[in-house]
């Protein structure tokens, strides 16, 4: 079947593609967006629908994986946007099971383990931890930019393997 025979008989349907969006997103302007998304989905990938396959199944499959998948984009995001008038944007605060009198021992803890590394790797982390960038260390230890990774990456793993009781969001840079 053609792409543009397919598009055809999936606008026989689009009311009921509509509600199904609108009861996934529960917001018009967001079900319109999950409509056009879908609709350049079936597009796209028109040449891979097989004709023995119900369409009407295969389209609102799309529709729903389509819908999961920015669900989930959305959710790694952690920027949120407030639906107030003034629409700001917010970075979504980081959770964290502990409290600020908790934060403090476990920043003396990790600035303890960071002091017993040797110094070779402890500068190079300490840096980058500064903000530097690696072609910035390298240039100030007089150093090859491999050696410079190499040594935050050896103080990373020192770092997660001394304090693997804690949760790996308190640590600095875990990868």
């Amino acid at each position: 079947m053609e792409t543009k025979q397919i598009i055809h008989r999936v606008l026989e349907f689009e009311d009921r593609l509509r509600q199904y969006a609108y009861s996934l997103t529960t917001n018009q302007e967001d079900a319109n967006d999950l409509l056009q998304d879908t609709y350049l989905k079936v597009m796209q990938y028109a040449d891979r629908f097989s004709e023995d396959t119900n369409l009407k199944a295969w389209v609102f499959t799309i529709m729903r994986n389509t819908f999961i998948n920015g669900y989930r984009r959305k959710c790694r995001s952690k920027v949120f946007t407030d639906e107030s008038e003034d629409g700001y944007c917010l970075n979504q605060v980081p959770n964290t099971p502990c409290d600020a009198t908790d934060m403090h021992l476990y920043v003396n803890e990790i600035s303890k383990a960071i002091s017993t590394m040797k110094e070779p790797q402890r500068v190079a982390f300490e840096m980058f931890m500064d903000g530097f960038k690696y072609y910035e260390i390298a240039d100030i230890l007089n150093l090859s930019i491999g050696t410079v990774k190499s040594r935050i990456h050896f103080a990373r793993q020192k770092l997660m393997n001394t304090l693997s009781d804690y949760s790996p969001d308190l640590l600095p840079l875990s990868a």
